[in-house]
């Protein structure tokens, strides 16, 4: 893609570019940990602008040794480089220094003034003040004033033009320079080339009392070229409003325990996990942690939606940028800031824009082409003039008009500007995306394929029969359970929270994977999960047994709930004609009743993740294009392998790695308001392909016959920019609504489930 440049920019709403690179320690203490041996580091490019910006970086980048990914953010001029640790810090900032960008650490919490706008505001209005008093000027030429009275206006036109093309038209000359000087073109260089010569030929025109000069026309360029500038700024600014209001909900600091008891103020970035914190009544949580000490309620709206508090204790995982509202809290931090929950949405937000989808990647290849075809355009343009007409200055003029006209914006505005409003509006819903091209996937898909715990259920089971178990036995599996995270054992937990119950103080605990839990007291050995494990005679026992030296003590069965708009969800995707199917590990009655409840005719039970893949592959070779939905360890890799992928927030954190989407709420109604928004979004990425090349298919002959002056070209490129602008913006002008909720209440299944599996 053309692109304004390095140097487009260079006054942006992130931090003050320092004069020295981030050195490679820098680079390395600033850089995070991810799985595999990888490492990522965040850098802040100002001078990035569009698509050939884009190409550039990730070519250059992902050519340094060591370095597996470079990627692009274009709103937030952000560059993520993930490299191999095993190789040591790649030479990032040199590399970058090399094409021409400066580069400094990214910081999501930087609070600046937008330079940039006001650079752009600034440089507009002299533009229009500028153009507006020489239009005055013009008059009394167009009316007929000649020799000396019409050479006295031309100078005037000239000593205000001058100083406002040397203002306003420092965006695109910088760029053009900077371009220019690391042995590259972009879009600026026309346009400066443009501007340069209608002046430079207005003043040649003025020195020889010529009757005509465009002093006008470069400063109307000008003005008209700032305004598709500015509202092109102004659109990824609105991209970047999520990801800083998320950045405000982000705690700067909290008062940390020394390991002597002390208290101490800590900025955020220097928090690790296994830190103390103490946390008051109006405090953000500033990191991933869990309570140790305290009770009290929780503003979990970022996470789930819902504005309804959330009581808190003992043991309860907190997510960065809940706000705890009533009582004090110690906790202890599971997480770096850069890791935790809050960082995440914020990296999964900005991720939107990044993706190489199809229709991106066209409008690439397409723009690439411009820069070389656009300056042989112009330059046989003159040439065929002065062979055809002989005058210079004619043939001059209508090349100047060519180089304006075909300038490519709104092609290069096509995609994006509809993939940023898409993303922004997924993320209203309350649905993060992690890239353009997952939209794209999305659009296309034609058969669902769900998991059911935890995805179509909320899995997240519920005692029972806790009044058909004595009291001793209830309370006896609670405390063993107490030892497991298991979501069973949870359950066992939560139905004991609030009655009486003897402080068991087991000899020793373990955890079998695989099998459950085995505490021993004195001579006695107790068993809690799989019969078949926790009985010497398990029979034709099923679920979760407590047993003691291998005999039964109590059996405990669990329910589940599907999740809220479920039912009104499938029919809705079904109504879009996709054909919906289940995928489960969980045993069939379990699964045929899910099935039932929701009206799913397809159903694969006691499905192992390889047959999940399998399964998917299945489809994919019949021409299916899948939309794989699920949440567990297991659904992993059939999200990988998927058409495209949606996982909840509740899912394992590699399950919400490997999805495109995930969705915060509870509610499945995120499903098809996803499919919509990606479906509407790819109609107006292709209006916005076609209304770009029905641009250039009229305006190109028309300039390269001479019908236009550099002028009219100006209003023409300008005008097909907007033109797309407001195309693509229509998709954020409405909210979409969730299906409505049933009218019964949320139906409840037995689950087979038991604590082991």
């Amino acid at each position: 893609m053309i692109c304004c440049g390095p140097g487009a920019d260079t006054a942006l709403s992130l931090p003050t570019a320092i004069a020295k690179w981030p050195s490679r320690d820098e680079l390395t203490l600033s850089s995070r940990s991810l799985p595999g041996g990888l490492r990522q580091t965040d850098l802040a490019v100002p001078g990035i602008h569009c698509g050939a910006c884009i190409t550039n970086i990730e070519k250059s980048l992902a050519n340094l040794d060591g370095v597996e990914q470079a990627r692009v953010n274009l709103s937030t001029r952000r560059v993520s480089v993930r490299w191999r640790s095993d190789t040591g810090t790649p030479p990032l900032s040199e590399a970058l220094a090399k094409l021409g960008y400066e580069s400094h650490l990214f910081d999501y919490g930087a609070d600046d003034k937008d330079e940039t706008l006001a650079e752009l505001i600034r440089g507009l209005g002299i533009a229009g003040f500028a153009a507006g008093n020489i239009m005055l000027l013009s008059v009394s030429v167009w009316s007929g004033a000649t020799d000396a009275t019409r050479d006295l206006f031309h100078w005037l036109s000239a000593l205000i033009a001058l100083p406002a093309l040397a203002f306003s038209g420092r965006t695109f000359f910088r760029s053009a320079w900077g371009a220019l000087r690391n042995g590259r073109t972009n879009m600026d260089v026309p346009i400066s080339i443009g501007i340069l010569l209608a002046y430079s030929l207005s003043l040649y025109d003025t020195a020889n009392s010529g009757q005509h000069a465009y002093f006008d026309a470069s400063a109307s360029l000008l003005f008209f070229l700032l305004i598709g500038r500015t509202l092109d700024h102004v659109m990824r600014e609105r991209a970047r409003v999520a990801v800083k209001g998320l950045a405000g909900l982000a705690a700067r600091g909290a008062t940390v325990l020394r390991a002597d008891g002390t208290p101490a103020y800590l900025p955020v970035a220097e928090i690790v996990p296994g830190m103390r914190i103490l946390l008051a009544a109006g405090d953000r949580v500033p990191v991933d942690a869990r309570v140790i000490k305290g009770r009290s309620e929780l503003d979990c709206a970022i996470v789930s939606g819902e504005s309804a508090p959330v009581a808190v204790e003992s043991g309860t995982d907190l997510r960065a940028g809940t706000l705890n509202l009533t009582g004090p809290l110690t906790i202890e931090a599971t997480a770096a800031a850069q890791d935790s929950f809050l960082a995440e949405m914020m990296r999964l937000m900005e991720a939107a824009e990044s993706g190489r989808g199809g229709y991106r990647r066209i409008a690439d290849r397409a723009a690439a082409l411009y820069a070389p075809i656009l300056h042989l355009t112009a330059f046989l343009t003159f040439v065929g003039w002065m062979v055809a007409q002989g005058n210079w200055h004619q043939a001059i003029t209508i090349a100047i008009a060519v180089l304006i006209i075909t300038c490519p914006c709104a092609l290069g505005l096509a995609v994006p500007i509809v993939q940023v409003a898409a993303a922004r509006r997924l993320f209203e819903n309350g649905i993060m995306v992690k890239d353009g091209s997952a939209m794209e996937r999305l659009a296309e898909v034609d058969t669902v394929v769900f998991d059911k715990t935890g995805t179509l259920t909320l899995g997240v089971p519920r005692l029972m029969n806790a009044n058909e178990t004595s009291a001793e036995t209830l309370a006896l599996a609670a405390a063993i359970a107490l030892h497991s995270r298991h979501p069973i054992s949870r359950a066992l937990a939560e139905a004991q929270v609030g009655k009486p119950a003897k402080d068991w103080r087991f000899d020793s605990m373990d955890e079998i994977p695989g099998f459950g839990l085995e505490a021993r007291l004195g001579a006695d050995t107790y068993r809690l999960g799989r019969a078949a494990w926790a009985l010497d005679d398990a029979a034709s026992t099923a679920g979760t047994v407590l047993s003691r030296n291998g005999a039964a003590l109590g059996i405990f069965a669990f329910e589940d709930r599907l999740r809220a708009d479920a039912v009104e969800a499938v029919s809705e995707l079904r109504n879009n004609g996709l054909s919906i199917d289940i995928l489960s590990g969980d045993r069939p009655e379990a699964v045929e009743a899910v099935a039932k409840a929701l009206g799913i005719g397809t159903t694969s039970a006691g499905v192992l993740p390889s047959g999940k893949v399998a399964r998917l592959e299945t489809l994919k070779a019949e021409g299916r294009k899948v939309l794989m939905v699920g949440d567990g360890l297991n659904d992993a890799p059939a999200l990988a392998a998927a058409h495209v992928s949606i996982a909840p927030a509740s899912a394992a954190d590699i399950g919400r790695s490997a999805a495109d989407f995930v969705f915060l709420r509870e509610s499945l109604a995120a499903i098809p308001l996803a499919l919509a928004t990606s479906r509407e979004a790819n109609k107006l990425i292709r209006q916005n392909l076609v209304l770009a090349i029905i641009y250039n298919a009229i305006a190109v002959p028309i300039a390269l016959f001479g019908y236009v002056t550099p002028l009219v070209a100006a209003l023409a490129m300008s005008l097909s920019s907007v033109i797309v602008i407001a195309n693509g913006l229509r998709l954020g002008t409405g909210r979409l609504q969730a299906p409505k909720p049933a009218a019964q209440p949320v139906k409840a299944f037995p689950t087979t489930e038991a604590l082991a599996s």
